[in-house]
């Protein structure tokens, strides 16, 4: 899973290596999507999620994290992706969509979709590109 992960890192699946509450301090105080969600729904959405962690080789240091919703069959969700400030410009947030991607191809899923208001380029490397047919699809809910 760790093929283009720079050097010193790693990341895995394993949910009990995971910091949940440096997670929830990230996302809630730091990432735009997801600012003061309340830790018990942190918890909840971890609990009910594949989850990776970045993490520094040496130390064990959580460096990173993200999350996928799917059914294991026909969809995946990725979300939540978030690399701490001091360890980006490394290229942890492509290799960590490369390795969701990899992760998740065994799986034959039709659909893994994300939303970014501001790192496409960093999922563009990893092969994500935008839908192709943005009409066909709804939400319920904010976006």
């Amino acid at each position: 899973m760790n093929s283009d992960l720079p050097q010193g890192y790693e990341i895995s699946t394993d949910p009990a290596r995971l910091d949940a509450g440096l997670v929830h301090r990230w996302l809630s105080q730091d990432a735009y999507w997801a600012l003061g969600r309340a830790r018990e729904k942190q918890d909840l959405a971890i609990a009910g999620s594949l989850n990776f962690g970045v993490y520094e080789s040496a130390s064990g240091a959580q460096a990173g994290y993200a999350r996928v919703v799917t059914d294991g069959a026909t969809f995946a969700w990725l979300c939540d992706v978030y690399i701490d400030p001091a360890a980006r410009g490394r290229g942890l947030g492509t290799a960590l969509a490369a390795a969701v991607r990899d992760h998740l191809a065994p799986y034959g899923l039709r659909f893994i979709l994300l939303a970014t208001a501001d790192a496409h380029e960093v999922y563009a490397k990893a092969g994500f590109t935008p839908l192709a047919k943005p009409d066909k699809w709804m939400a319920l809910g904010e976006g």
